[in-house]
Formats: structure tokens, sequence, C-alpha cells
């Protein structure tokens, strides 16, 4: 099958993405708009991009509804800062909970019943049932698409991280107790965790 992209619909396109690209993390994004509203949502297209400076960058796309950006994407836009919560197996109904679209007015932290948490350097709230969170500040938003189909790409540089004590061994997180979920196709998901190998570097 050989496939050009440009001859597809923009949903027949994102099929094809995360169909392909898998398991993908989630990141479990806490936003706070310029009124002090809280927001949180999962974005599944998200990654590291380096360690020195720690950087983080994470893809919300254009809502499926209108083309409108996302409230997650204007709050970080207004204020410039975020934080990532890593999502682990305990929180993952919550996590899909917030995945709807509420009004900008509604707060994902009580419709999901999500604990808020006091960051330490950036004014968003941080979800206190994940074990590993991402304080970040804004470094820099690309566009891609003005449309129903399109996103942006937003790059934080990590300002402070938060790990629980039981997950923190010899300056490694312990993944087995991180229990992280990944997201693949449609409405799965999995536990990266459920069955793993070694490959040694030569």
């Amino acid at each position: 099958m050989e496939i050009n992209p440009e001859s597809l619909q923009w949903r027949e396109s994102y099929k094809l993405l995360v169909g392909s690209i898998l398991p993908r993390p989630i990141a479990f994004v806490s936003s706070r708009d310029e009124d002090g509203n809280d927001n949180l949502a999962p974005f599944s297209f998200f990654t590291a991009i380096c360690a020195d400076p720690m950087m983080v960058c994470f893809s919300p796309m254009r809502r499926g509804t209108d083309g409108g950006k996302k409230d997650t994407l204007k709050n970080i836009e207004a204020t410039k800062q975020f934080v990532i919560n890593i999502v682990g197996e305990e929180i993952v109904q919550q996590m899909n909970d917030c995945a709807s679209e509420f009004p900008a007015d509604i707060d994902e932290f009580e419709a999901s019943g999500l604990t808020k948490e006091k960051s330490v350097l950036v004014k968003p709230a941080r979800v206190k049932e994940s074990h590993v969170h991402l304080e970040c500040k804004l470094e820099q938003v690309l566009h891609f698409g003005e449309k129903t189909g399109g996103g942006s790409l937003v790059i934080g540089k990590v300002l402070h991280v938060h790990v629980s004590d039981e997950l923190y061994e010899n300056g490694r997180i312990n993944s087995e107790k991180l229990k992280p979920v990944g997201r693949l196709a449609g409405a799965t998901y999995t536990l990266p965790m459920a069955k793993t190998f070694e490959l040694q570097r030569k």
C-alpha cells in the first residue's frame, strides 16, 4: 500500500499516525489562564528533546469541532507556564475523563476528582496523584496549519522536577513502580511494563 498524505482527509492522516507511532507516552498537562482558572488535559504527541538544558515538547492539535486552539494552548501562550504530570495506571480513568472538550470555565481537576498540589516555580497546579511532575516555562511555540487537523509544537524548559520518594532509587526512576500508561490507537491504552526486555549496546 502506497499512500500520498496530501490525498487524505485529516482524520485519515490522523489514524495513520496514531496507528503507526505507538505506544505513545501521555503528557497530562496542567495550565492556568490569566484569570486563575485551572485546566487539565492529556496529549499523546509528547516526548523529551534534550537533557542539558532539560527540554520537553508536546503537540496539541486543533479542536476537531471547529479548528480552534485548545484551552491548554491558549493558556500557555498567555502565561508561559505549564506542568506535565506523568500518567500512571492509578489515574488513567481520570486522565481519560479530562480528554473531553470542557468549556474554558470548567475546572478539570474538580470534574475528574483529582487533587491540586501547589507547584514550586510555576503558577499552574500539579496533579497530586501523579508520581512525576515537570514544571515548565514556555520556550517556543511553532504552529502548523490554522484549521481542523493542524496543530502546534509546544517546547518547554523544565524548571523543576518532582518524583515520589518511593520511585526514586540511586538517581533513577523505578519504571515498574511508576506503572506508566501508553496510548495506542483509538480508545486503546497499554502498560509498557507488562513485558520488557533488555538489549545491551556494544
